[in-house]
């Protein structure tokens, strides 16, 4: 059975939901059969390459809330990312165009190291001292994940480089009725939209495995927008 996951390295509640996934997949009894393919999703492909700015700013200006309000919401989104065993840093960070990493990400799923580089970049953005937006910065990521140096430069060099790709996958979202991330469809039978807690992800696994139709499931779990916005409730 295969699980794609659509996503995108600047959404807090995608690096949330792929430890909750692996949480609900370990619990499945056919775990072992199960293929993971993560799947591009820009939260904010309009903005420039180059054009980066402060996490909290950002979202202070989208809400129109204070650096203080903006700042809480970020407390709320790390309580759940530490619950889940995740670090993730409240301040320092920066936001910008993920084109260039998931670019990076479809060179590293045809050599098998997609999932290792995917959890490099979320470690690097929410809870390290180094900016993914940074051509230097996802070199070294790409190295760490065991991905060729000169082939990772060569990539980033060339902006056509696993672009279809990448829009083609943001093309199938957008067919599936993904207006947000993260989203889970299994096995194109079975979708599940938002970080959603482990043990509904166990039974979105067990239900595909049976063969039901594809059907949305706790569609009220926190997302990311297609506008870029990671809207927070209060705590």
């Amino acid at each position: 059975m295969r699980v794609e996951i659509w996503s995108d390295i600047a959404c807090p509640w995608c690096y949330i939901g792929k430890a909750r996934f692996e949480k609900g997949l370990a619990a499945f009894a056919h775990r072992d059969d199960v293929e993971v393919v993560h799947r591009s999703f820009e939260l904010d492909p309009n903005r420039a390459k180059g054009d980066t700015g402060p996490v909290l700013e950002m979202l202070a200006t989208k809400y129109g809330r204070t650096l203080d309000e903006a700042r809480a919401m970020e407390e709320h989104v790390a309580s759940n990312a530490r619950s889940e065993g995740l670090g993730y840093r409240t301040e320092g960070r920066d936001h910008g165009n993920t084109f260039d990493i998931h670019r990076l990400l479809h060179l590293a799923r045809e050599r098998g190291r997609q999932s290792e580089l995917l959890d490099l970049a979320y470690r690097a953005n929410f809870a390290e001292e180094r900016s993914v937006f940074d051509a230097e910065t996802l070199v070294t990521l790409g190295v760490e994940a065991g991905l060729d140096e000169t082939e990772v430069r060569s990539v980033l060099a060339d902006p056509t480089a696993y672009a279809d790709a990448v829009r083609e996958d943001e093309r199938e979202a957008a067919e599936l009725g993904a207006n947000g991330v993260p989203f889970f469809v299994l096995d194109r039978r079975y979708g599940v939209s938002g970080g959603q807690p482990a043990e509904v992800f166990t039974q979105a696994l067990e239900q595909a495995w049976q063969g039901r139709v594809l059907q949305p499931v706790g569609t009220d779990a926190e997302a990311c927008g297609p506008d870029g916005a990671c809207e927070v409730p209060q705590a």
